[in-house]
């Protein structure tokens, strides 16, 4: 029982660092991306168009992963795997 009980909380200590890793980093991303477009479209307005097809494309995809990174965590916080598998080799 206790084998399990520490699965568990490194389960949510994991869990807590993929979501909070994965935000971070798609903040961070989308920031970058967001400035260097604007600096882009200051510099040349005629490619706001073109750039910003691109910029709304690139944003979905940097989301994508983080959102991607929330469903595995909420994977690992509701249907647990690991601990089906334990249970069913300890035999509790």
């Amino acid at each position: 029982m206790e084998f399990i009980a520490s699965v568990q909380g490194l389960t949510a200590i994991a869990i807590g660092m993929m979501v909070g890793l994965g935000a971070i980093g798609a903040c961070l991303g989308i920031a970058l991306m967001g400035s260097k477009f604007l600096e882009s479209a200051a510099r040349q307005p005629e490619l706001v168009p073109m750039l910003q097809g691109r910029m709304f494309l690139l944003a979905g995809l940097i989301d994508a992963a983080f959102i991607i990174a929330l469903a595995v965590g909420l994977l690992f916080a509701f249907g647990n795997p690991l601990l089906g598998a334990l249970q069913t080799a300890t035999g509790a």
